[in-house]
């Protein structure tokens, strides 16, 4: 059973208990009202009964023949109903042949009178013309429970209904023991037809029945309208729980701003979500990264091994060629040695950069000193100056900037800038170095008015093993780590490098450093070549 039906049915189940408690509470409570009123209209109107069954004592009476049962000649025993009458109700019927006092009791009362031994020996019954025969009250043979009336000291007294002989509504009787009078010691009974209380406690319950089962229609209307309404966000909550589940995992759940359990219960759904989405947006940039990095890897390891093999086959071809003899010849032996020189310090030069390369990846720490960025570079231009003068260098420098870094290898950074220009333009090309402070960065550009590079080579620069030329001899293009070493140099340093295409063309790198004005303090830190 869904919640929505479960809500309606203990709401319909509270609503006929409380209506159904509610209209027997108030059906109880008019019927022991009517019934008191009648006992009181009993009350009352049995003295002047009383009063007249017991004035045969205070003189002869004078019966009438008698049935052998003990009733009077035209009693209305056995008839099947009230004859008509007019004026007020009086009882047809003589008592000892007095007439008896009926004034007060409504149409269709019963009177009985019974002898100490419980024989009936006078009844009278009090109709009107257009009455409905209600029968007679089924009395009981004897008459127990009397108990002494507040209200009247002079006999004891039981109030009790009876049924009618015809089905019909019954009787309020009222039963006392007589004290005085021929029969005393005997019993006068009055019944009282309840046909209008009836009706009027019949229709209450109609109204009560009607009045119930159109609240309990409403009740449940409203009902359904409201939980259909209180469970709206249960249901987008249900709907997104859905997409999600279907892989929309930037859904999130409406209604998280409401002050209510559902937005309680959504508040937390969305901030589930959110660390959902977090955790599978990183667990996918890791794999991506990871997936990035083994990538690198494989081609970091297939181009090292590639710029390796070269000198080792020249190695091995030079020693084959001193097997065949030119260790005879002078001539050959000088250029097979000459050659296996040439070849392992190539090969020396290529390890240690990838060897610096890994020890810059594992974040090992710099021998860091404030160094004189303007100075360093002076000495590197004139270095440049001296192993390529084809290359005309421009310095430009206006103030002094100072960074915190490793001196050795800030100056291989400038010496692989200034190498760049001199292996990938043609003589005669001018390159302009400045040096200056921006903020809180220390700037150093090196701009060449040569070929420049394409937006491809702009992106792959600072790849490692990347040539813009893959025809470039090995022996003059190198083998395309510099670029690489300057990046994770500055990148150690917590800086940046970039590359752009002037408008005038050529090539711009710019080196940015965090600047410091810190006084000169001692080198801290360790080299990482002294690892």
């Amino acid at each position: 059973m869904s919640i929505r039906a479960r809500l309606l049915l203990a709401t319909a189940v509270v609503v006929v208990v409380a209506l159904v408690g509610a209209n027997v509470a108030t059906y109880t409570a008019l019927r022991s009202y009517l019934y008191g009123q009648i006992d009181t209209s009993l009350e009352v109107s049995h003295r002047p009964i009383e009063a007249a069954l017991s004035q045969s004592l205070n003189g002869p009476s004078q019966p009438g023949p008698t049935h052998p049962t003990g009733q009077t000649p035209g009693s209305d025993e056995g008839q099947e109903g009230p004859g008509p009458m007019a004026g007020p109700p009086e009882c047809p019927e003589k008592f000892h042949g007095r007439e008896v006092d009926a004034t007060g009791l409504s149409p269709g009362t019963v009177i009985e009178v019974r002898n100490a031994a419980g024989s009936t020996v006078w009844r009278c019954s009090l109709a009107v013309l257009g009455s409905r025969d209600d029968g007679r009250p089924v009395l009981p043979t004897h008459i127990t429970g009397f108990v002494a009336d507040a209200a009247d000291d002079r006999e004891p007294t039981v109030y009790f209904t009876a049924a009618s002989s015809t089905g019909g509504s019954g009787y309020r009787v009222r039963a006392s023991i007589l004290g005085t009078g021929p029969e005393a010691g005997g019993q006068l009974i009055v019944a009282v037809p309840l046909t209008s209380t009836s009706d009027v406690l019949g229709d209450l319950l109609l109204i009560e029945i009607f009045a119930t089962v159109g609240a309990i229609l409403i009740a449940v209307a409203l009902g359904w309208w409201l939980v259909r309404a209180s469970l709206h966000p249960l249901r987008e909550i249900g709907r997104t729980a859905d997409m999600i589940a279907a892989g929309q995992l930037s859904e999130r759940v409406p209604g998280d701003e409401a002050r209510t359990e559902v937005g309680h219960v959504a508040r937390a759904f969305n901030v589930m979500l959110e660390r959902i989405e977090r955790a599978f947006a990183a667990r996918d940039k890791t794999e991506a990264d990871l997936r990035t990095s083994e990538e690198h890897m494989r081609r970091f390891v297939a181009d090292a091994s590639h710029e390796l093999r070269t000198p080792l086959t020249a190695v091995r071809a030079y020693a084959e060629l001193f097997d065949r003899g030119a260790a005879e010849r002078p001539e050959d032996l000088r250029r097979a040695m000459r050659g296996i020189q040439d070849e392992s310090a190539r090969m020396s030069h290529l390890v240690e950069d990838l060897l610096l390369l890994a020890r810059l990846d594992e974040g090992r720490p710099l021998r860091l000193e404030h160094v004189d960025l303007v100075a360093l570079t002076a000495e590197a231009v004139s270095t440049a100056r001296t192993v390529g003068p084809e290359w005309p260098l421009i310095l430009s420098a206006t103030e002094p900037v100072e960074v915190l870094g490793d001196e050795l290898r800030l100056r291989q950074v400038l010496d692989n800038l200034l190498a760049n220009v001199r292996v990938h333009t043609p003589p005669g090309t001018t390159a302009v170095v400045r040096v200056e402070k921006s903020d809180t960065e220390a700037v150093v550009s090196v701009t060449d008015d040569g070929p420049g590079l394409t937006e491809d080579d702009r992106r792959r620069i600072f790849e490692r093993f990347f040539r813009t030329d893959t025809s470039r001899s090995r022996d003059h293009g190198g083998a395309g780590l510099g670029l690489s070493i300057v990046d994770a140099i500055v990148r150690a340093h917590g800086g940046s490098v970039t590359v752009l295409a002037p408008s005038a063309g050529g090539a711009e790198f710019t080196v940015r450093l965090p600047a410091t004005d810190v006084e000169r303090a001692e080198p801290i830190g360790h080299d990482a070549s002294d690892d």
